[in-house]
């Protein structure tokens, strides 16, 4: 086979129970429901950080948080910090990105051939949306309907509304169907040059605001909607996290409802029924991406991924958006589905751990070409050939403050003692068996028979952080012990010290170092 093309899909807070194929009751997704069966599904992956620029940045570079240091949205360029657009590219690649890209500025776009940052917020990769969006909605002068980030009827109090209605664009008119639109024309561009491409969609929904056109709104009857079975419990009981508990008092008692009736109940339903909505929109523009590639011809040589950035409560604990998002499965876990006719074998399911920062360099094998030097992750292609996965893996979700590892069924986070000093002076945290309990309706943190799990994981943690720490340092590695540096482009040598691109050293080198101590 020549070198496959990649399609990179990303949806922004896809919560990774609301699929039909994972058993959803209301969910209708079919596009992606026939993905998943003529690929291979991952059931759990999980996502580097409950928020999007972090979690994008690692998926695209392949590098966990604490390696990159981005905790919090857009900022500066990472200066060095290689991302698989400029890796493809330098292999003969056209690369291309265009959606809800919410990444450092320039990190993404300098690497690119075609770039369209769509998203409405004016604090994307360089200034938000893309100039063509744009132009495209005032030609069909509908750009005052705007309404993925606000909902304009509501002005200031409509921003980043939850509350949910359908929008008044068409689908090809909202983000989802002109970036589907746009990435066809992408496609069709790098076929006519004769040059595979990697090219990245980042769809904004079913972030809020969750607004999907009528037709995806229409496919719900919001009085029929099935609630989580965690939708209603005694938080405290269950001794959740208190700032989660906080959270859910606040969806419960504040005026955040913009439509009438005003009621929790209401509100919540009308939320539930917007962001299937939107799910059902994403799965739309999937298909219709898919379909390209079907009937084109260029099925037989890409390879498609779907995942998302992170998940959404949708109702789960009794929250509506994403937040305090190292709490909950429902956050840290992420759709993570692999398309490839002929490649990649029909009916795939893998229930091993993966993470998202595995992606980079799963596409560099599949592509033939050499692996991110800089990737954390790992290269997974034989769990898509269905060799069994590690049960010793672990998945790792960061704050800055707190963490998730999940191991096998168990879930647990780490929080520093001054995390919660008033209420758990001795510390808090959550331990979550998700085969009993897939909903963690019950923390067993506390429970005296399930302390060795505590501490066997957080041992797991501890070792994880130190092993898999990046040393950015003026004593490093000898060149005799990494390679001659000029033969590898990914490689700089300053001195006696071998580094990667970014500045930093790669942990799998420290294993073997004749002196760790001064690393």
């Amino acid at each position: 086979m020549t070198q496959p093309n990649i399609l990179f899909i990303v949806a922004d807070q896809h919560n990774a129970k609301a699929l039909g194929h994972q058993g959803h009751p209301d969910a209708r997704t079919p596009q992606l429901d026939r993905m998943a069966s003529e690929g291979c599904r991952f059931e759990n992956a999980i996502s580097q950080n409950p928020i999007c620029t972090p979690s994008r940045v690692s998926f695209l570079s392949g590098q966990y948080p604490h390696n990159h240091c981005y905790y919090s949205l857009s900022g500066a360029n990472p200066g060095g910090l290689p991302n698989i657009f400029g890796h493809f590219r330098a292999a003969g690649y056209f690369t291309a990105a265009m959606g809800k890209i919410h990444c450092p500025e320039y990190w993404v776009e300098d690497q690119c051939d075609v770039f369209h940052e769509s998203n409405s917020w004016q604090a994307g990769s360089i200034v938000g949306r893309s100039a063509d969006y744009s132009r495209f909605l005032r030609e069909r002068s509908v750009e005052h309907l705007e309404d993925h980030i606000l909902l304009p009827e509501f002005g200031a109090r409509g921003r980043q509304s939850v509350d949910s209605r359908p929008s008044p664009l068409a689908f090809d008119e909202s983000q989802e169907g002109w970036l589907a639109k746009t990435a066809i024309e992408t496609m069709r561009q790098a076929a006519a040059r004769e040059q595979p491409f990697l090219l990245h969609v980042s769809f904004p929904r079913p972030h809020q605001c969750t607004t999907p056109c009528a037709e995806f709104w229409d496919l719900y009857d919001q009085a029929e909607l099935s609630l989580p079975p965690n939708a209603d419990y005694d938080l405290a009981a269950a001794k959740k996290a208190p700032h989660m508990i906080a959270s859910a008092k606040r969806w419960r008692e504040s005026d955040w409802p913009l439509f009438e009736p005003k009621t929790f109940e209401a509100a919540r339903r009308r939320k539930l029924h917007g962001y299937l909505g939107a799910v059902s929109q994403v799965d739309a523009a999937v298909g219709r991406l898919l379909d390209c590639l079907r009937e084109t011809g260029l099925a037989r040589n890409t390879i498609v991924v779907y995942t998302s950035d992170h998940g959404d409560y949708a109702a789960e604990h009794g929250i509506m958006e994403k937040a305090p998002g190292i709490c909950s499965d429902a956050i840290t876990r992420v759709p993570l589905i692999w398309w490839a006719p002929g490649r990649i074998k029909a009916g795939g399911a893998v229930n091993g751990i993966v993470e998202l920062v595995d992606i980079p360099n799963t596409l560099c094998a599949l592509a033939g070409i050499d692996l991110l030097e800089t990737s954390d992750g790992r290269d997974i292609t034989g769990l898509l050939g269905g060799a069994p996965g590690s049960e010793d893996r672990i998945g790792v979700t960061e704050f800055a403050w707190s963490k998730s590892i999940r191991k096998g069924q168990y879930r647990l986070v780490h929080y520093p003692r001054a995390f919660f000093p008033d209420a758990y002076p001795a510390g808090f945290g959550e331990l979550y068996d998700l085969a009993a309990d897939p909903w963690e309706m019950r923390n067993l943190y506390f429970e005296p028979g399930c302390q060795e799990t505590v501490e066997a994981l957080r041992g797991e943690l501890l070792e994880w952080l130190i092993t898999s720490t990046r040393p950015r340092t003026v004593s490093g590695v000898n060149s005799s012990r990494f390679d001659t540096p000029a033969l590898n482009p990914q490689r700089v040598q300053r001195y006696q010290t071998v580094v990667n691109r970014d500045g930093k050293i790669n942990p799998a080198l420290l294993h073997s170092a004749h002196n760790k101590n001064y690393l």
